[in-house]
This record gives structure tokens, sequence and C-alpha cells, in this order.
């Protein structure tokens, strides 16, 4: 799982820099030590949002929740968060998401559920 992520993360950074403008400027970020997710049933609307440590994985119904990592920017903490997430289905052993979520853009890459949606709100610090 391990070499997974790192993979995605060399792919990711890989396609930043080879997409951006030479006039462009990097924008730095922090890593947070946490999550904040929203969590939804779509079947009794019951909505929880759950705090997350980096690392933790939480179960939600059949699902298990694994936050990797969550990053902001650098200047703006409570800004748009990014979180690395994996979701797998305890019941199939099937992985049904791993990548990134991002927080100002749920729908952007979501995770696609006939009856849980999960989402990312903003990312925790150490002032948090």
């Amino acid at each position: 799982m391990t070499r997974f992520f790192a993979a995605i993360i060399g792919c990711a950074a890989a396609i930043v820099v080879a997409s951006a403008p030479a006039s462009a400027q990097a924008v730095r970020t922090g890593t947070g030590n946490g999550a904040v997710l929203r969590t939804l049933d779509k079947t009794s609307g019951e909505v929880i949002d759950v705090e997350m440590s980096v690392g933790q994985t939480m179960a939600y119904g059949p699902l298990q929740v694994t936050l990797v990592e969550c990053r902001f920017p650098a200047n703006n903490p409570t800004g748009d968060a990014f979180g690395l997430i994996q979701i797998v289905d305890a019941r199939e052993v099937k992985e049904l998401f791993a990548g990134w979520m991002v927080a100002s853009s749920p729908a952007l890459n979501a995770l696609e559920h006939r009856r849980y949606d999960v989402w990312l709100l903003r990312c925790m610090t150490a002032g948090n």
C-alpha cells in the first residue's frame, strides 16, 4: 500500500511540474496532522463529521476509510485542503477509492458508492 501511494504522489508531482507554465509560481503547502471528513448515509440521511489523524483507518458501515495525508496552502491553513484517502469495502475486500480529494471541489475526484458519500472538509493542524 505504501508503494502505491508513493507512486501516486510521485506521478502527481511530475504532472504538476510538467504542466506548469514557466512563469507559474509553485504553491507551498503545509501538512496537517489530521483531517475532518464528512460522511453521508444516503439511505438514512445521516450526516457525520469525523476527525481523523494521518494514518488512521475508520469503519463507516462496511467501508474502511484511511487518511494517508492532508495538505493545505501554507499561507492559508484554513484554505483549500486536499487529502490522500483510501476507501475499501471490507465485505468484498475491494478498493473503491484511492486518491486525492479536494475540499473545495468534492465532485472533482469522488467516491462512487450507491449508499455512502465521504468527502474532505479541511485539514487539522496543531493549532486547531
